[in-house]
């Protein structure tokens, strides 16, 4: 059988066109292919998460209450959340307000002429060089900043008030001002007038042992105590109230001891809590994190609401403003590999092992992990798991084993067919 020539073109063409065609079928289902497995992986990559939970807190200091009078106004030389000694002056009784403010401002004048007098110290002024107080100033202004992003009040006072010192005696050695002898002299007659027109307090409170102070009570003084932490129940916690009591002859109260508590109810159906755990405690009502140790964990039945108590030893003013309020219970930070929750896969390993003699064995276990690919290859790797979100857990980063997760391995997110192991 002979084909023409115009025949043999025909089929030329058609075999020709029909290559084409399997060529392109081929280039597209390559294409697809690849960005199909491109959309079934996850790229390993560190992140970091924080364990926590919020409770209804409830502080328990072992508090004693003051009281005076009622009549007149308290002057407090503490505030609250200080530390008071021994015979040491909490609040003093004027008979109305102005005296008050005269002492406010006593107070006030005789900080101003503190400064003054560091600065025109002459013993300051003959040592002082130009050299050594510019780092000084250099260096305390960093403190400065520092105390004033880690809200440190009482530092940041006191890096204020060595700041000004130095900055005024540079001031005064490089010729940039005479001195302050005027404003001194001046705040002296001030002082003059003012403490003449003061008088003694009527009535004078002080601490009769070290303790810290706090300026209200609550009515729980008696209740909520040390003693009270093994007889705690839930019905009783839930049913604390944040309120101050109005009773005028009230002037405050005395926290015993360096050591204070906080109770709540918790979840600790996976035995999340144990006791001697440390933990972290951020109140609702402040920006500060506080180390504190679980002093007891136990339920009444239903560890789906267990009480916890925790004890803590650091002290300020943002921790005695409240008897109850939301805490967030922080159990730790983490950080680790993320991998998505749908990717995780168990599969058996045998690894040999050697013991002390030298004897090499193998032994068989199942482990999870995930599978990741690597060029046209599946593998298996293990995972580490040390903390689990809603949709994803995090694997602890073990870069000397390479049988673990490592940074940038493309997890394989769908279902692993056995022949492309």
């Amino acid at each position: 059988m002979r084909f023409n020539r115009t025949e043999s073109s025909l089929v030329v063409i058609i075999l020709r066109n029909v290559v084409l065609i399997l060529f392109l079928v081929i280039f597209v289902s390559g294409i697809y292919n690849f960005r199909n497995k491109e959309s079934k992986t996850n790229s390993a990559l560190i992140a970091e998460a924080t364990s926590s939970e919020e409770f209804k807190g409830v502080f328990i200091r072992d508090e004693i209450p003051l009281s005076y009078s009622g009549v007149g106004s308290l002057s407090y030389n503490v505030a609250d959340g200080g530390k008071l000694g021994n015979g040491s002056t909490v609040a003093e009784v004027y008979s109305d307000g102005a005296q008050i403010s005269l002492k406010r401002q006593i107070k006030e004048l005789e900080a101003q002429l503190d400064i003054l007098q560091k600065i025109q110290n002459p013993g300051t002024l003959e040592s002082a060089q130009p050299a050594d107080l510019s780092d000084k100033i250099e260096e305390d202004y960093r403190n400065l900043i520092y105390c004033r992003d880690t809200n440190d009040l009482d530092a940041l006072e006191d890096v204020s008030e060595t700041l000004l010192v130095e900055m005024s005696t540079y001031q005064i050695i490089t010729d940039g001002v005479e001195g302050f002898d005027q404003q001194i002299a001046d705040i002296n007659a001030k002082l003059t007038e003012l403490r003449q027109q003061s008088v003694a307090p009527n009535e004078t409170i002080k601490s009769d042992r070290a303790a810290y102070f706090v300026s209200y009570c609550d009515g729980y003084e008696s209740t909520l105590s040390s003693s009270s932490l093994d007889t705690l129940t839930i019905s009783q916690l839930e049913g604390i109230a944040d309120n101050k009591l109005d009773d005028p002859t009230i002037v405050g109260k005395l926290i015993d001891g360096y050591c204070w508590y906080l109770a709540g109810v918790v979840d600790n159906r996976l035995k999340n809590y144990s006791a001697g755990d440390y933990v972290k405690i951020k109140p609702e009502s402040s920006d500060k994190v506080y180390e504190a140790e679980i002093y007891d964990i136990r339920d009444e039945g239903d560890p789906s609401h267990s009480i916890i108590i925790l004890s803590c030893s650091q002290f300020d003013y943002d921790l005695v403003q409240h008897r109850s309020e939301p805490i967030e219970l922080i159990k730790g930070d983490y950080r680790g590999y993320k991998v998505p929750r749908e990717a995780i896969r168990f599969e058996n390993i045998t690894e040999k092992t050697t013991d002390a003699n030298g004897k090499e064995t193998e032994m068989s276990a199942n482990y999870k992990g995930v599978y990741i690919l690597k060029g046209e290859k599946v593998e298996f790797k293990k995972i580490d798991v040390i903390y689990e979100g809603n949709d994803y857990v995090l694997s602890k980063i073990h870069d000397d084993d390479g049988s673990y997760l490592t940074l940038y391995d493309d997890i394989l997110i769908e279902g692993v067919d056995k022949d492309e192991k």
